[in-house]
């Protein structure tokens, strides 16, 4: 399940061990393709990490305060440190094989 952030608020994710932030918006083609792969991946990978969706239009801080400049955006965190981004579309294995790799 991914949860929605709001309010420019990433402290949760910021106290996991791990998370995967997805840096969206409505109105963006790949990130509608994207989300519905990531939520199957996250249901996947229940207990390995938290999964968090940002819309950056409604959080426009959070985007800056990561340095989102396109989207989608993946960003991976460590205990409240990034250590992996990736920008665009990725087809399910790909993308799981990635975020594997890198929690």
């Amino acid at each position: 399940m991914i949860k929605v952030v709001t309010n420019n608020d990433l402290s949760e994710a910021k106290n996991a061990a791990a998370a995967v932030i997805d840096f969206n918006a409505t109105w963006c083609g790949p990130c509608k393709m994207l989300g519905p792969v990531l939520e199957k991946i996250s249901d996947e990978m229940a207990g390995q990490a938290a999964f968090y969706g940002v819309d950056v239009d409604e959080n426009s801080d959070l985007a800056e305060e990561f340095s989102v400049m396109s989207i989608p955006t993946i960003v991976i965190l460590k205990n409240g440190e990034v250590v992996a981004q990736r920008l665009g579309f990725a087809p399910e294995p790909i993308l799981t094989e990635w975020l594997k790799s890198n929690l």
